[in-house]
């Protein structure tokens, strides 16, 4: 046979397109061409692909070896593409049988050994593939990772020679199955326990942890506000199956592979502040996730807000409503999941000791002004919660005896509020837009006179009254009560920090 037809798949953002893989062996002069818009990666197949057949002692055709990669418009980059073309060649060629190709999807950096390396992406490729029927054979070193997709059928392999003896029916590949979970149950996080006082600051986490409500903390600097960003994930809920799968893909597309270890563990980024607007929602001439979207199902902290540049901020604002990011370039077009939940920390002032009881502040009210108009306003009114941070009391915090609740309880009055909302909406609070927030919002004539007193006297947006509405719903689901009261409106409307300044 001197064409062979083989199943791969590329990388589109957090897509996997299928790529079909022919190898052709033609008479003539000896030369091997790969076509299919290849990038740099795939152009240097050709000789990591030669090298290996050598090492392995196959047979390279003294022919026109001709590879294409289809669509032919659809850019292939990284070397992922080696194992299915090695073994396009060497099923054109006859080396070996041809007639099961077709049942699997293939993908494997070859090294000059004809041993495998590890690939990019693996997650979302074999989640394509398990959805087109199809087996996946990939390095070993990916396979862990490629389990965490259930129902998908696994073949992980060393080296060329393991597949082609599977091939042949030598040496059959076993399916590889997925790990155990039970590595999974015990998650470490610091304990919110460990932070004295801070009592209403912590009320205020523990209502964006129920209603995945993005917060921002201002106050001194040494009032724990990294530190009580750092224990947020101790209070979440735990991540349900398909959330975590969508977590570890982007991971693997970032990073090259997902770290088993952290299977369903909620992802902690914290960029610093000089980070630019790429390194934060992602780009590149090969779009790459940023930080918002590594941040998916988790936590994204901000730790000194108004450090950043204004114009790295503003990028957050679409993604904060939509829960996505789409990067356009000049060639392609990648879209990104980027449902994070923000926390943001900053100061009150350039010096930062606006309000402290040590009266070391300086701060003229010109220089206070033009340092909060860093966070804009169209920013700061898509942040559900806005809390002061005070300094911790001296007698409190070198009281050694330890006041207060550790994460476990915390978490468990989040868990059942969380519950509720997928029992009501199926989704939680923050993700409820204006038509469910009329059906599952719903307040009486007492809410509405003091919510207008509130908009009049802050001056608030429609979008602050729909986030104080969600808000209030969530600390109604925290008291167990269906109907949201005044009460509920109250603490919602005080969490509005900055629209009072």
């Amino acid at each position: 046979m001197s064409l062979a037809v083989l199943y791969s798949r590329a990388l589109s953002g957090m897509h996997a397109p299928l790529v079909t893989v022919e190898a052709h062996i033609a008479n003539g002069l000896p030369s091997f061409t790969i076509v299919g818009l290849p990038e740099t990666e795939v152009k240097e197949s050709r000789d990591r692909v030669r090298a290996a057949l050598q090492t392995a002692h196959f047979k390279i055709p003294a022919q026109r070896i001709t590879v294409n990669l289809a669509p032919a418009d659809l850019p292939k980059e990284s070397g992922r593409f080696d194992l299915p073309i090695a073994l396009g060649i060497l099923a054109a060629s006859g080396q070996i049988p041809a007639d099961k190709l077709d049942q699997y999807e293939w993908a494997g950096e070859l090294a000059l050994t004809g041993e495998l390396r590890p690939i990019q992406g693996a997650l979302a490729m074999t989640y394509n593939a398990a959805r087109s029927g199809r087996h996946f054979v990939l390095p070993q070193q990916n396979a862990a990772e490629a389990a965490l997709v259930k129902h998908a059928t696994i073949y992980a392999a060393q080296s060329l020679l393991q597949i082609c003896a599977h091939l042949t029916g030598k040496q059959p590949l076993a399916v590889y199955h997925h790990l155990s979970e039970a590595h999974n149950n015990t998650l470490i996080y610091p304990d919110m326990i460990e932070v004295k006082g801070q009592t209403q600051v912590k009320r205020a986490l523990e209502i964006a942890a129920a209603g995945n409500h993005s917060i921002l903390m201002m106050g001194p600097p040494g009032t724990g506000k990294s530190m009580l960003a750092a224990r947020f994930p101790s209070i979440l809920p735990p991540m349900s199956e398909e959330d975590a799968l969508e977590s570890a893909a982007i991971q693997s597309l970032s990073h090259g592979s997902f770290n088993i270890a952290n299977w369903k563990r909620r992802p902690y980024r914290s960029p610093h502040h000089t980070a630019s607007g790429v390194a934060l929602v992602g780009g590149g001439s090969r779009p790459r996730p940023g930080e918002i979207s590594l941040a998916m199902h988790g936590v994204l902290f901000l730790d000194e807000l108004a450090e950043f540049d204004r114009k790295v901020l503003e990028v957050l604002r679409e993604p904060l409503e939509s829960g996505r990011i789409t990067i356009s370039r000049a060639a392609r077009q990648a879209e990104f999941p980027a449902r994070f939940q923000l926390i943001a920390a900053m100061n009150p002032c350039p010096c930062g000791y606006l309000g402290h009881h040590s009266g070391k502040c300086h701060c003229t009210p010109d220089q206070i002004t033009r340092y909060r108009s860093k966070i804009s306003g169209p920013l700061l009114d898509r942040i559900d919660i806005q809390i002061e941070v005070p300094a911790v009391p001296q007698e409190e915090l070198m009281h050694q005896q330890v006041a207060g609740e550790k994460s476990s309880a915390i978490r468990l009055r989040v868990e059942k509020a969380h519950q509720l909302q997928l029992g009501r909406q199926e989704k939680t609070n923050s993700q409820l837009n204006v038509e469910e927030i009329d059906q599952y919002c719903m307040i009486n004539s007492d809410c509405e006179n003091l919510l207008k007193q509130a908009i009049n006297r802050l001056n608030l947006s429609a979008r602050a009254y729909h986030r104080i509405l969600k808000v209030a719903r969530t600390i109604a689901d925290l008291s167990g009560v269906d109907a949201i009261g005044t009460q509920h409106i109250a603490e919602a409307v005080q969490y509005r920090r900055l629209d009072k300044d």
